[in-house]
Formats: C-alpha cells, structure tokens, sequence
C-alpha cells in the first residue's frame, strides 16, 4: 500500500491510485444511508511496526487523493501538495506514513454523483442529481472506514487547507481519540455568509445551463458554460486584489488600444476562460454541486452550540497558519480558532504569514509553510 519510488525523480516519484469498496452502509448526517462506499487513494512512505506514524492530508474543493509525486514518467505535473511530501520535507516520508483519499462526493475514484447507481439496471445509470446530499461529516466517516482498513486506530496528524481544514476539524472534533495533531491551514470553523453566496451563485450558473438536464447529463454533453462559469467565480475568490493587478493590470489580450467589442479583451479575461475550459476537462459539474454544498453547511458552532463548546471536544495539539491576504478565509478566522483553543486549555500555535498570493497561498507559498510545520510534526 505504500507509494513506488523511482530514483533518481526527487519526492515520492511514480505512485499509483488504489481504491476500497465497502458494502456496509454508509449512515448519513442528512438522514439515509447509501451502499456500496468506494474511495479512492494514494499513500506515501511506509507504516511503521506501531502504526503510528500516520498523516491525514485532506484536501480542498477541486483537490483529490494524488497528493504527491507522478502517476507516470509522462506526466507534466505533480501531485496538488508536491513539495511538501517527500523524503526530508515537511512531511518526510522517511518518517510519516502519509495517507490522502478523495473526499466522497468527488469525482476522481471515489464514490460520488458520477458513480454507478446500484438502483438502475438496463440501463445501469450513474447517480446524477439522485445521489444523496452529503455533510464534511460523512466524508470524514468514510475516511475513517478506510484507516480502519489500514490498521490505524490513532493519527499522528490531520492536516488540510480550505475545505480540507473543515474535514480536519471534524476529525479532531467528532472523533478526538483518533487525532493526536491538527494542521490547519487557511480554514474556518464555519462557513460565512459570504462564501455560501458565493457558492450559490457558482451552483446557480450550473444548474441553469441547459446542458445540465436536471443532474443526467451523463451520455450527453455536460453543462460545462455554467462549469466554467462557476470555476471562474471561485477562481477569484482564490486570489487578491493585488496579485490580480500585478499580474494582469488593465493590459489588453491584443493591441494596444481597445476594440470595443462585447468579447474578452483583457488579459484577466482570457486568463478566467482558461481556468474554466481546464476544469472542466478534469471535474465533474455534479461533484461541484454537492461538494460546494457540503461547505456551506459547515458549521462547528453551530452544531455544538458555541466554538468553545466544539474546541473543547478537541484532544489534539492544534497548528494554524493563515495569510494576510487571504479574504476567503481570513486571519481572523484562524484566530478566533486559537482563541478558542486557548481558552479550553488545548496547546495551539497560530502563525499568520504575509502572502501575495490570496487564498491560493497555502499551495503556493511552501518555503514559509514548511519549517513550521516540519517542527510541529517533530513535537507530536
């Protein structure tokens, strides 16, 4: 189960995706259940004697289980964390067993509205809109069948930025005896008012392209206008003010002087066109829909009455770090975290670091990262 190394490729090298299927049900927070549950996932490193040794990373909305290293010599890209896992960096795998699984709901091997309908026969249907709404709970109960499977009973750490922080904080709230260290970058105990409008408005142009059909567009064209749409919505909401203008400024695609036409004519459009026809050749619009969704109902305070009353549940030794620039997920959002923490007499650091890069900066600005979070491991 442990990743394939190929010298002399720095990092994990050449690694395989793996899958497990359970038939048991899966109980659901929204009520129901569903069967079979598949994950998929890769891992890196090996499992020691104990078992323990074991990292969680949880990754974002558009993220999935190929974290690090390369499913082929082909490949032009690396996993979506890259840098930070491998031997000698942040998380060594001379030293961590690191684990990563597509969330349910996603749409890169695991179980998700893309999946076969086990209901539908002649012919046999993928989900569609009839797969059930899912919480950041359920992903993180099926998370939990798969370290089972695994033979880990205790983590060593959870780590995950953005939505990947939400299923980190589950894990550390909803089954505490399990987590021994929490990394949490970027991230928030509740999802604001804002940001669900934002999702919305990304859902919206989704479900109101034609193309959509109601979620059963499979055998059809997808609805990918309303997916670019909504990729170009959160896309923004990634970046800042400040890198958008030094990056693209008010220059034009062509020319120098305008065309006044109703087209793309500046950079920054033709940047966010761009975004959108490259999501949409590796995400399923239905995975969008359903994952955006389990985001908005994200709300630690709410579901324990007060974020002391869910901090408190906590067994763990807490890191944070947050990005001035980030207006996503905001410092404060990480503070009021720590605070909490603090007050119910947990260990925390909370680092906040100076960034350009917006909310994209817990995958882009690595060399701050990774020290603290190299030291951090080395406590637990």
């Amino acid at each position: 189960m442990t990743a394939y190394q190929c010298e002399p490729e720095p990092g994990v090298g050449i690694v395989r995706r793996q899958q497990m299927t359970w038939a048991a049900p899966l109980h659901l927070e929204g009520g129901g259940s569903f069967a079979p549950v598949t994950l998929a996932y890769e891992t890196y490193g090996r499992l020691n004697a104990t078992a323990s040794n074991a990292i969680l990373l949880l990754h974002a909305l558009s993220g999935d289980a190929h974290a690090a290293g390369y499913h082929s010599s082909t490949d032009r890209k690396p996993g979506w964390w890259d840098v930070m896992v491998g031997p000698g960096r942040a998380f060594d795998t001379e030293r961590y067993f690191v684990i990563c699984s597509n969330v349910l709901g996603g749409c890169q091997g695991s179980t998700g509205p893309s999946s076969r309908d086990p209901a539908t026969s002649a012919p046999i249907r993928p989900y569609g809109a009839r797969f059930p709404v899912i919480t950041i709970g359920d992903m993180v109960r099926a998370q939990a069948r798969l370290l089972d499977a695994l033979g880990i009973e205790q983590l060593l750490a959870v780590a995950g930025g953005s939505m990947g922080g939400f299923q980190a904080l589950e894990w550390a709230t909803a089954m505490p005896e399990r987590v021994c260290g929490v990394i949490l970058l970027a991230t928030s105990a509740r999802s604001a008012t804002q940001t669900i409008a934002w999702n919305s408005i990304a859902r919206q142009a989704i479900m109101r392209d034609p193309r959509w059909r109601g979620g059963d567009y499979y055998g059809h064209e997808p609805p990918i206008n309303g997916m670019a749409v909504a990729r170009m919505i959160g896309h923004i909401t990634y970046l800042n003010e400040a890198s958008l203008e030094d990056r693209f400024g008010r220059r034009l695609q062509t020319g120098d002087s305008p065309a006044f036409v109703l087209g793309p004519e500046f950079t920054v459009e033709s940047y966010l066109d761009h975004q959108g026809d490259i999501f949409n050749a590796r995400f399923d619009a239905n995975s969008y829909l359903y994952i955006t969704k389990a985001m908005d109902y994200w709300d630690l305070p709410g579901r324990y009455g007060s974020l002391d009353a869910a901090m408190a549940r906590t067994h763990a030794d807490f890191l944070l770090l947050s990005f001035d620039s980030d207006w996503l997920y905001p410092t404060a959002e990480s503070a009021a975290i720590a605070a909490s923490l603090r007050r119910v007499g947990r260990y925390v650091e909370h680092v906040d670091l100076h960034s350009d890069a917006g909310h994209d900066a817990f995958l882009l600005d690595h060399v701050a990262q990774e020290p603290i979070i190299t030291n951090f491991l080395a406590r637990q």
